[in-house]
């Protein structure tokens, strides 16, 4: 699968991919994650990519050029190297709306909630593009004419959009096959098991300062260590989470 992040940070993006099962994931051609530095896409020679907002008012806002610029080169090369047979992928007539294989995604803290679905979305896709928004936003005109998606992590504000990207990158990822060395593990996961919080895990000792192992993991009993886990899943959705509990 192919990310390609466009962000004024690129060696903050690239210093938390080089860790972790995204860098094996990549060093072992699961995954093709570039970084690019906006900059690079603009045509001054201060390389500026914010201005101040149309109608006044704090703080600047992320110019739609570098933008358009920065996706219509990372599309084109990527269709080039598919026609080349050099990277999978399915070409883009052009940068912006759902194409085939191909999203791109615009961080936002307005955008839909990233959830366990939308990973499973994305994860179905050969390649993704995420514009890491900064500064008051965005130009209007990426949102509306260039992004297929805008999400969110969270009711909240960072400073920019480059937390948000990676937080994307690895939740889509490690759905991707291969990528995590037991995928049985994915399958288990919060959301993943009919969208309940994952059960609560022990591992050895048995008992610690007092603090005993539930006695149905340690009995062997496969089908009641399952029932346990089913009914713990659940009890602790609905006192964390209880809006995941679908209504009857």
């Amino acid at each position: 699968m192919k990310f390609d992040i466009v962000t004024i940070f690129p060696k903050m993006v690239e210093a938390t991919l080089a860790e972790g099962i995204i860098a094996r994931a990549r060093a072992n051609g699961l995954l093709d994650i570039r970084v690019h530095d906006l900059r690079d896409f603009t045509t001054d020679r201060h390389r500026v990519v914010d201005d101040v907002p149309f109608g006044g008012g704090p703080g600047m806002v992320l110019k739609p050029e570098p933008l358009f610029a920065a996706v219509e080169a990372i599309c084109a090369k990527r269709s080039a190297e598919a026609a080349s047979g050099r990277s999978g992928g399915e070409p883009a007539e052009d940068a912006g709306r759902r194409e085939g294989g191909r999203a791109v995604v615009l961080t936002s803290p307005d955008g839909e909630l990233l959830t366990h679905d939308v990973a499973v979305r994305l994860s179905a896709l050969d390649h993704v593009v995420i514009l890491c928004g900064r500064y008051e936003g965005v130009d209007e005109r990426v949102r509306e004419h260039l992004a297929t998606d805008t999400i969110s992590i969270g009711d909240y504000v960072v400073s920019g959009g480059e937390l948000p990207a990676l937080v994307i990158v690895d939740a889509v990822a490690r759905l991707v096959p291969g990528v995590v060395g037991d995928e049985a593990s994915v399958a288990s996961d919060s959301f993943a098991r009919s969208g309940l919080l994952d059960y609560p895990q022990y591992t050895r000792p048995a008992e610690f300062r007092g603090m005993p192992v539930p006695p149905v993991l340690l009995s062997g009993h496969h089908a009641e260590i399952e029932k346990w886990r089913r009914e713990q899943a659940l009890e602790r959705t609905r006192k964390l989470r209880p809006d995941l509990i679908p209504e009857e």
